[in-house]
């Protein structure tokens, strides 16, 4: 393990080292041609050179230089430990809030989801996300446990308008809290009129706040107080995959929203 660990920081203290290997293993390359690609100096170059012979992680063929087999696979598991690093920073600071325990995918594939965080001049940024993705979406799955009055604004308009198809999944809490307002009661009731638009209750809950509008999904972050900490969103398609499984879990497990909440 300790020469292992040795490798591995032989590596990481030069990210000169990282290009060269990574850019041998994807093809043969001159030293003029990695000059060119890394901009380390002749003297840089010769080095490390003489460093992955030494180690069998390079050849010579001609005038060019390839990587080995072996070689390969210490760039190859050298990129992956570095994207997953990449992705625990990006991920750092909104982990805690993360429904981890039913996301059924490897948090690797949120390497390039956007993340929007409360800022004090726009503290209702990851609100606005969600938004702004709406207002683009023609077709829009959700289930959550919350359904707020801009949000509802936005689909009863766009859907009306026949720019968009909607279908969701709530917690009854959600449908108990616009039906005690009159005026979200009544852009319940007109979404409900559109032929596009179709609500279910779980009467068991829903702790996620997830939408997928077309290709993207959108999560709502919040800590245990419920205070919104976060949202995240991304196309990646293993995460599209595991949202649209559990949105027809859940909708197959709800009733539709009927007149036992007095619409």
């Amino acid at each position: 393990m300790e020469s292992a660990l040795e490798e591995i920081e032989f590596l990481a203290l030069s990210s000169n080292r990282v290009e060269v290997l990574r850019l041998l293993a994807a093809e043969p390359h001159s030293r003029g041609d990695l000059a060119a690609e890394t901009g380390a100096s002749q003297a840089t170059l010769g080095r490390i050179i003489a460093d992955f012979e030494e180690r069998s992680w390079i050849r010579r063929t001609g005038g060019e230089y390839v990587a080995t087999a072996t070689g390969r696979i210490v760039a190859d598991g050298f990129t992956d430990l570095l994207d997953s690093l990449e992705t625990e920073r990006k991920l750092r600071d909104i982990v805690q809030y993360l429904p981890t325990d039913a996301m059924d995918f490897d948090l690797q594939h949120l390497a390039d989801a956007t993340i929007t965080v409360p800022s004090q001049t726009r503290p209702n940024a990851p609100v606005q996300r969600l938004l702004d993705l709406l207002r683009d979406a023609e077709e829009v799955r959700t289930f959550s446990h919350a359904f707020n009055d801009q949000t509802i604004r936005v689909v009863q308009e766009r859907v009306s308008a026949g720019q968009q198809q909607f279908s969701g999944v709530f917690s009854p809490g959600a449908i108990d809290a616009l039906t005690a307002d009159d005026r979200l009661r009544d852009r319940l009731e007109s979404l409900l009129a559109e032929p596009a638009a179709s609500v279910r209750v779980r009467n068991d809950g829903v702790p996620l706040a997830v939408m997928i509008a077309d290709d993207v999904v959108h999560l709502l972050l919040r800590d245990d107080s419920g205070v919104l900490q976060a949202s995240i969103d991304t196309t990646a398609p293993a995460v599209k995959e595991w949202a649209i499984e559990t949105f027809d879990t859940y909708w197959a497990s709800a009733d539709p929203l009927s007149d036992e909440w007095s619409l």
